[in-house]
């Protein structure tokens, strides 16, 4: 997540410059880069940095939600796998059933031609034609029905868990192709502020704290009565805390692995990313906000922080800035959402 100020972007050939040093800083196999006299400006680099941080941050939630669909996937997989096994046992004890009812009428004088065809080495395709059932006897046809029953049932589940295993494998592409995305744009941020000289970035650390600390001073002390207000309580114990694209805790972030810890400390369960969090209670204005509130920014709701009082918001940011308060009036904000 960018550090959310929102400078003037700068000019085209300026970022194009910005991101051709990205790549040699690159080369550098990690070194840092310092900066000679006339290179990089630090707020430009600041700017193009939290941009890709931005981007980046999009590319998380995105992966957030693939990996909760491909775990959600697993265990319905899991369960209709054990479902299957279960019946199949249950299909083998009436075949073996009806079996025994055939040994009986053998031995009382001969078996009927059609259980005969029922126990051959192709039962279902016999169970379809349904004339022969006529020759049954009752408790010979009640048997019947219930491994027909079953029968289609298997086939039911067998179809519904091969379509979730092709979902699957689709999640976990999906799952791949964000997180790929994500890291490459953390990267390419990384390699940005490789170029700045030590003591430029040294300078961007003390900004950026400089800023949490004003926003801890902005914050109100709340006294955690209620859910909203205990689940800022717990994020507070988190202030510091590093960012970490997917991370839910203990000891790093990301915005909505935050706030969804938080919550599960108030033993209120949330779900895991910003674009389901934000239907997850009643949709409130800026005017509303109570500390606690989730707070949602950007257009597209990538970003989610708790309301801390004051026009601040307590949220992880970025991997520059962790978890940390942060004036509201830094990101375009969007609503509130009352748990």
């Amino acid at each position: 997540m960018a550090s959310h100020r929102r400078p003037k972007p700068p000019a085209r050939t300026r970022v194009t410059v910005l991101t051709a040093t990205a790549a040699a800083a690159v080369a550098l196999s990690g070194q840092s880069a310092v900066a000679a006299p006339g290179g990089p400006d630090k707020d430009e680099v600041k700017t193009e940095v939290d941009a890709l941080y931005d981007e980046a941050e999009r590319a998380t939630e995105k992966f957030n939600g693939a990996r909760e669909h491909q775990e959600r996937l697993e265990k319905e997989i899991a369960q209709l796998q054990d479902a299957v096994a279960r019946d199949q046992g249950e299909l083998n004890d009436l075949r073996n059933t009806l079996g025994s009812l055939a040994a009986a009428q053998y031995r009382g004088g001969g078996i009927d031609p059609s259980v005969a065809l029922l126990l051959s080495a192709d039962p279902e395709t016999y169970l379809d034609k349904a004339a022969t059932l006529q020759q049954l006897t009752g408790r010979q046809l009640e048997a019947v029905a219930r491994i027909q029953a079953k029968q289609r049932t298997l086939a039911q589940q067998r179809q519904e868990a091969a379509g979730k295993l092709a979902d699957l494998d689709a999640a976990r592409k999906e799952l791949a192709g964000q997180k790929k995305a994500a890291q490459g744009k953390l990267a390419e941020a990384q390699a940005l502020l490789n170029t700045l000289s030590a003591q430029d970035r040294s300078r961007l650390r003390a900004e950026e704290a400089g800023r949490s600390r004003a926003g801890e001073k902005a914050a109100p002390a709340v006294n955690a009565s209620g859910r909203a207000a205990a689940a800022l309580a717990a994020a507070k114990t988190k202030l510091g805390s590093a960012y970490v694209m997917g991370a839910t805790g203990p000891g790093a972030y990301d915005c909505s692995g935050l706030t969804q810890w938080a919550y599960g400390q108030a033993g209120i369960g949330i779900t895991r990313t910003t674009y389901t969090q934000a239907n997850e209670g009643t949709r409130i204005g800026r005017s509303q906000l109570q500390p606690g509130d989730l707070v949602f920014f950007y257009d597209d709701l990538h970003h989610v922080g708790l309301y801390a009082g004051n026009n601040t918001t307590l949220h992880a940011s970025n991997p520059r800035g962790g978890v940390k308060y942060e004036s509201m009036d830094n990101m375009p904000f969007q609503f509130g959402v009352r748990i």
